[in-house]
């Protein structure tokens, strides 16, 4: 192939990476319309695409089973009522976990109002330190019985020390040890700033560190 012949394939490689591009966006620009048209079908798909993700994300801020299944029926009921209002600033994903995240705030005072007991799943792992991510602070399997009691205490005190951070902090961990979303999609989710979100996650972390010192 000479260089001229492989510039056209580069240029006729590219152009259809465009084409395929400029489909998808027209597909998602036909959904999002249909969306705002309140076509039940449409919304049935949203459901049907986005609600575990937003029911994981909500069961790690609530470790509920019960109330994160709750506030995923309401997240999307909300979703319905305000997709007109949506103007694209980020993709439908990140504007779930937005709702989503206000719901579990909004359920959360509700419940602090009335002195209600937050629950401690077994299920949800989490982190020890500043640079190590959640899902991989107690990676390895025990090797025999009395370690293996030993790693489930060392979730169960992780998962708790978890839960018991301050808000803005447990959810700036999920979001990003759990959930695996990059700074930037933190930042479109939470509506801060990148700097903020790596500020968070840090602390956060470096407050795990502390409540589990002794561990």
């Amino acid at each position: 192939m000479t260089f001229d012949e492989e510039k056209i394939t580069d240029v006729a490689q590219r152009a259809s990476g465009l084409k395929s591009a400029r489909k998808t966006d027209a597909a998602q620009e036909e959904f999002l319309e249909r969306l705002k048209t309140e076509d039940a079908a449409a919304f049935d798909l949203l459901v049907t695409k986005y609600s575990a993700d937003v029911y994981a994300v909500l069961f790690r801020l609530t470790e509920n089973a019960e109330e994160a299944a709750d506030l995923t029926q309401e997240t999307f009921l909300h979703a319905l009522r305000a997709i007109k209002n949506f103007r694209g600033e980020a993709n439908l994903k990140t504007w779930l976990f937005r709702i989503a995240v206000n719901q579990s705030r909004n359920r959360f005072r509700w419940w602090k109002r009335r002195n209600r007991e937050k629950t401690i799943s077994l299920d949800a792992p989490a982190a020890s330190d500043n640079e190590t991510a959640l899902s991989e602070t107690i990676a390895s399997r025990a090797a025999n019985p009395e370690e293996e009691i030993l790693r489930r205490e060392r979730h169960r005190a992780l998962r708790a020390a978890l839960q018991n951070l301050p808000e803005v902090f447990r959810e700036a961990v999920v979001f990003c040890d759990i959930e695996g979303l990059s700074y930037e999609e933190i930042a479109a989710t939470l509506q801060i700033s990148v700097g903020t979100v790596k500020s968070r996650i840090a602390r956060g972390r470096e407050e795990l560190r502390r409540k589990l010192s002794d561990i």
